[in-house]
């Protein structure tokens, strides 16, 4: 038997949508099944592994743990975002550069909260990094690559910006 849904709207990587959610879905199951989006990955279903990570209002959570209910007039990014123009995003370039990655299940989690970072933090130390980056975990170990990228992906943004 089918439960009682319930219509949300909000705006998913930039574009205005609706969904019908029942009180249990979280916000993949709403990305997953409504909108084919693939890109944020339950691992461990707690919250500890930054797998799932999705931007809510400018937030980093964990789509594991976030209601869809609570998505209700929110705007909402994912990793499919961050090349929408067809271009990869310095941080996604940065990663396939220094081999930031193994089997991949963690990437999108990784990327969005360096982009994040970046986003607040300009020129973070490698230290910086670590601590931004303590809740994701990459079961393959590629964390020395990892801050590689995201102080590589810091020095292009910046020569970006500089340049204009």
């Amino acid at each position: 038997m089918k439960g009682q849904t319930t219509r949300i709207q909000f705006t998913l990587n930039g574009l205005p949508v609706e969904a019908d959610i029942q009180t249990h879905h979280n916000a993949l199951d709403v990305l997953r099944n409504a909108f084919a989006l693939y890109g944020a990955r339950e691992s461990c279903g707690q919250g500890l592994c930054g797998c799932c990570t999705i931007i809510v209002d400018g937030k980093s959570v964990s789509g594991c743990l976030y209601l869809a209910a609570a998505l209700d007039g929110c705007e909402v990014r994912t990793i499919e975002d961050l090349d929408a123009s067809g271009e990869l995003h310095p941080v996604q370039q940065a990663f396939i550069d220094c081999d930031a990655f193994q089997c991949g299940f963690c990437t999108s989690g990784f990327i969005l909260m360096s982009q994040q970072l970046l986003a607040e933090n300009p020129q973070p130390t490698p230290t910086e990094i670590k601590n931004y980056l303590a809740g994701n975990l990459c079961r393959c170990a590629a964390y020395p690559e990892i801050i590689e990228a995201v102080q590589l992906a810091a020095t292009r943004i910046n020569a970006s910006k500089e340049a204009m």
